[in-house]
């Protein structure tokens, strides 16, 4: 779902991915719905294939926004009140993703994914995952599962 959510980097906003070409894509601003181009000299990053770094592993930004959807029930995150200090900011992260990692995980990261999760709801989306990678995830639960079952026998 959020590979086709892009970042260009010094333009606000989240943008969805409408076609492209040899050095040019097109791309919807998800808040106005104006589209534009986006050329390849700029930098374009999927939301997709960004991750959290956490002190295990890296967690991919789709379960971290899943986390807080479920938290907030769908709602819209108060951006000024979990901004206004650092605390505030550190204490809700920590309740999405307790470990993440804080000597890599910046206040302005972490202020990102808050804006990225609001235009992503305000925008209607309600899934972050793709359900092509749910099916694998649960396809590979199974399989642990029955090889866990196969051990104990």
């Amino acid at each position: 779902m959020l590979k086709k959510i892009l970042s260009i980097s010094g333009k606000p906003g989240l943008y969805k991915l409408i076609s492209y070409g040899k050095n040019i894509i097109v791309v919807e601003n998800l808040a106005d719905k104006k589209r534009m181009p986006a050329y390849s000299y700029n930098k374009i990053i999927s939301l997709g294939d960004i991750a959290i770094y956490t002190t295990d592993e890296e967690v991919p930004l789709a379960d971290v926004f899943e986390t807080i959807y479920k938290q907030n029930d769908g709602k819209v995150l108060d951006k000024k009140e979990l901004t206004k200090d650092a605390t505030a900011l550190h204490d809700f992260f920590t309740s999405v993703l307790p470990n993440y990692d804080t000597d890599r995980v910046y206040d302005t990261d972490m202020k990102k994914v808050i804006a990225w999760y609001n235009i992503l709801v305000e925008a209607g989306f309600t899934t972050f995952k793709s359900e092509e990678k749910e099916e694998a995830e649960a396809g590979a639960a199974e399989a642990e599962t029955e090889a866990a079952a196969d051990e104990t026998k």
